[in-house]
């Protein structure tokens, strides 16, 4: 199965695409989307959604996953996230992708084991799941734990199928 994980953010939207076969999993490839500042909104939204659909039409992913926003001590923050997912969600589903969406504390339930882990900790855990020699930058390593949460949620609901397929027999 190959997942696209997104790390939205209105100046720089990671993305990394996995692949997991024989379960295990292995990164395809992984970058950032980047805006300036200074240029004009619609203008910056469009970047992110075109670059988006860039990687989904280079990497043909069969599903992808986005981090679902989190509280900030600032609105306008908020609203820029949220704005930066919705284009990504958008080219998701122009793309004809499943999204699954994760809250942060999950994502790092299932990449550290702890809800509370912080970045560099993330960073490091998820290089060493994808057998990496050195971390992938922030944001890039931020949309691969996402794609990592969505492939581990993925392998249980289908395991799940298939219990539920065997008349609930082990």
């Amino acid at each position: 199965m190959r997942v696209l994980g997104i790390d939205p953010g209105l100046n720089a939207t990671g993305w990394a695409v996995l692949d997991r076969l024989r379960g295990r999993n292995r990164l395809v490839a992984s970058g950032v989307v980047r805006t300036s500042s200074k240029a004009p909104m619609a203008q910056r939204l469009g970047s992110i959604h075109a670059g988006v659909s860039a990687v989904i039409a280079q990497h043909q992913p069969e599903g992808a996953a986005i981090e679902q926003v989190f509280q900030h001590r600032s609105a306008e923050s908020a609203l820029r996230l949220g704005h930066a997912r919705g284009v990504a969600l958008v080219a998701l589903h122009q793309g004809g992708l499943s999204v699954g969406e994760y809250n942060p504390s999950t994502i790092k339930k299932s990449v550290a084991g702890n809800g509370r882990a912080g970045k560099p900790e993330i960073q490091r855990l998820v290089a060493a799941l994808l057998g990496l020699e050195k971390p992938l930058p922030q944001d890039a390593s931020d949309a691969a734990a996402i794609a990592l949460t969505h492939l581990a949620r993925a392998g249980l609901q289908a395991r799940l199928d298939a219990l539920a397929a065997a008349g609930g027999r082990a």
